[in-house]
C-alpha cells in the first residue's frame, strides 16, 4: 500500500479513499471496457470447406470476445441444412480438429462473444441458426439494439418462441418473418433493418448467399475481403490478413452487401448522411494492425499520445504504456515530448478471461496475475504511464501502486480517451454513471484516489484528430450526446 508522503490532516481522507480502491474485491477484468462481439463470414466459390478458415479468422478477432465462440456452415452444392458448433470458451478451447472436420461446407459464419452480466451461457452463444419455411438462416451479430425488448414482446405475441435472451435472436426472427413476403433474403435483411434501432453489424448466411449489413450510423465496423475465389466479411481487417485475404473495402453504414458467385451486389437504400462510428474502436477495441473506415488503428493511437503530450506535458524520465492498447499511445507521447519510451510491464498472455480469482485475504492480486512490473526499468525514475481509460478506478490504482512499489519516484498517469461520464447503449459495456469514477469526482480527486502524481485525459474536443479530422463519430460515453435517443431506463441487462 502506497500513501502520500505528507502526514497532514488534509491527506487522511485521500489516503483512505486510495486504500479502499486498492482493497476492493473487483477483479482485473471488471474494471476493463469490453466490446460485445466479433463476426466473420466466408464463401468459397470453388466449393472448398471454409470452417478451418473461419476458425483462424475468429482467432484473429479473439480480442473482441472471450466468453464463447461458434461456427455455422452450409454446403451450397450438397444437402440443405446448416451444421453448427458453438460453446463457451476461447476459440482454441471450443474447436479442435475433430469438431472442425465435421463442419463441412463452402459457406459459413463465425462469432466470438463477450456478454453483459447474467447472460454468459451456452444458449446465448452465436451464430444463431433458424430453420423456417423458406429454408435455413445462419446469423452472427455485433452490437446492441435499443428496441429489442419491444420487438421481442411483439414477436412473442405473434407466436415466436425464443431460445435465448439475446437481442440477436430478435433480428434473426425479423429476417425470417420478412423472408415470407420478400422475394430475396437480402431484401428481408433490409426490411428487418427498417424495424430495428441501435448498433449492429450482421453476417447472414442463406443456402447460397453470404450477406453483410451495417446499421445506418455505422457504429460497428464491417469489411469485405477476397482470397482467390473466396470472399470474406469481417469485423476487422486484421482477420483478413490472418487468412491471407486482401482487403476489398469497408461495408458502408446502412449498406447491405450480397455475395454470390455472380458477384457482389450492394443495396444502399438505407444509407444516410449522419454517421456515428464508435470512437472507442480506435482507442481500445480494435487490434492495432486493423484499419477501420480507412483509418489505421495504430496511427490513431499514436496521434492520441501526441495530443496528450501537447495538452498534458510533464517532466519525466520514461514513458510506458499499459499493455496492449496503451503502448502505441505511449510511443506517440514519447515522440512528441522527447521523453524516452520503454517497457515497464510484463503481461501474462496465457491467462484467459475467466481465471480462478484470488479469495479475500489471499496475497495474490488479480492485477499481478496478469501484469507485473520490470523493477529495473522504473526504479528511481519519474514515469509517465499511458492507459486507454479509467472506469471505476480500481485497476488504475493498483497499477500505479505496482509502479511505486517497484521504485518509481513519480507516476504521472495519462489517459488516451476523455473521462467516461455516461453509459453506452450500443454494444459497449460502459456501466451506469454511479459506477464511473469520473462521474462523481473531479480530475484532481481521481488523481489522488488512484495514487498518481498527476493525471490528464485526452481533450474531448480533439477526438476527431485521431481519425483524420472526421467528426462523424459517437462520443456519447464522454459527452452524453447520443446519436439516437437512449432508452428511458437502462435495459442493457435484460437483453445481453
Amino acid at each position: 500500500m502506497t500513501f502520500c508522503k505528507n502526514k497532514c490532516a488534509d491527506c487522511k481522507s485521500v489516503c483512505k479513499m486510495n486504500e479502499e480502491l486498492l482493497n476492493r474485491e473487483d477483479d482485473f477484468e471488471g474494471d476493463i471496457i469490453h466490446d460485445e462481439c466479433g463476426v466473420f463470414g466466408a464463401y468459397d466459390f470453388d466449393g472448398h470447406d471454409v470452417s478451418s478458415t473461419i476458425y483462424y479468422g475468429l482467432f484473429a478477432l479473439q480480442h473482441r470476445g472471450q466468453e464463447s465462440a461458434g461456427i455455422a456452415v452450409g454446403d451450397t452444392n450438397g444437402p440443405k441444412g446448416v451444421k453448427c458448433y458453438k460453446d463457451m470458451g476461447l476459440v482454441n478451447e471450443v474447436f479442435n480438429n475433430e469438431n472442425l472436420s465435421k463442419l463441412n461446407g463452402d459457406i459459413g459464419v463465425g462469432h466470438v462473444r463477450y456478454s453483459t452480466a447474467g447472460s454468459s451461457v451456452r444458449e446465448n452463444a452465436q451464430p444463431l441458426v433458424i430453420n423456417y419455411v423458406k429454408g435455413t438462416l445462419g446469423m452472427a451479430h455485433n452490437g446492441n439494439l435499443l428496441n429489442a425488448v419491444e420487438l421481442r414482446e411483439e414477436l412473442s405475441y405473434t407466436g415466436a418462441i425464443f431460445q435465448t435472451t439475446i437481442d440477436s435472436e430478435v433480428i434473426a426472427y425479423l429476417i425470417a418473418r420478412e423472408r415470407l413476403y420478400a422475394p430475396t433474403v437480402e431484401l428481408s435483411v433490409r426490411n428487418a433493418m427498417r424495424r430495428i434501432k441501435g448498433a449492429y453489424s450482421l453476417v447472414v448466411m442463406s443456402p447460397k448467399k453470404l450477406i453483410g449489413a451495417r446499421d445506418p450510423f455505422g457504429f460497428k465496423p464491417l469489411c469485405i475481403g477476397k482470397r482467390d475465389n473466396t470472399y470474406f466479411l469481417s469485423s476487422e481487417t486484421c482477420a483478413l490478413d490472418t487468412v491471407g485475404a486482401e482487403f476489398v473495402r469497408d461495408v458502408e453504414p446502412g449498406e447491405v452487401v450480397t455475395i454470390t458467385p455472380e458477384g457482389i451486389f450492394s443495396d444502399k437504400s438505407l444509407c444516410q448522411e449522419k454517421h456515428a462510428r464508435c470512437i472507442f474502436e480506435y482507442i481500445y477495441f480494435a487490434r492495432p494492425d486493423s484499419k477501420i473506415d480507412g483509418m489505421g488503428v495504430y496511427e490513431s493511437r499514436i496521434i492520441a499520445g501526441k495530443i496528450l503530450a501537447q495538452t498534458h506535458p510533464v517532466e519525466a524520465d520514461l514513458v510506458v504504456g499499459v499493455p496492449e492498447s496503451g503502448n502505441p499511445a505511449a510511443l506517440g507521447y514519447s515522440i512528441e515530448s522527447g521523453i524516452p519510451y520503454g517497457n515497464a510491464f510484463i503481461k501474462n498472455n496465457y491467462v484467459g478471461r475467466t481465471f480462478i480469482k484470488p479469495k479475500q485475504g489471499e496475497r495474490e492480486s488479480s492485477v499481478k496475475v496478469k501484469l507485473n512490473v520490470l523493477k529495473e526499468a522504473v526504479a528511481g525514475k519519474r514515469v509517465v504511464m499511458i492507459d486507454d481509460s479509467i472506469v471505476r478506478g480500481t485497476t488504475s490504482a493498483r497499477i500505479v501502486n505496482l509502479l511505486k512499489a517497484a521504485g518509481a519516484n513519480e507516476v504521472h498517469v495519462r489517459i488516451s480517451s476523455p473521462a467516461f461520464l455516461h453509459p453506452c447503449y450500443f454494444g459497449t459495456d460502459i456501466p451506469s454513471e454511479d459506477q464511473l469514477i469520473a462521474s462523481g469526482h473531479s480530475v484532481e480527486e481521481i488523481c489522488k484516489m488512484i495514487g498518481a502524481d498527476s493525471l490528464g485525459y485526452l481533450d474531448v474536443t480533439r477526438l476527431s484528430e485521431m481519425i483524420g479530422g472526421k467528426t462523424d463519430i459517437c462520443d456519447a460515453c464522454f459527452t452524453g450526446n447520443y446519436p439516437i435517443e437512449p432508452p428511458k431506463i437502462d435495459i442493457r441487462g435484460e437483453m445481453g
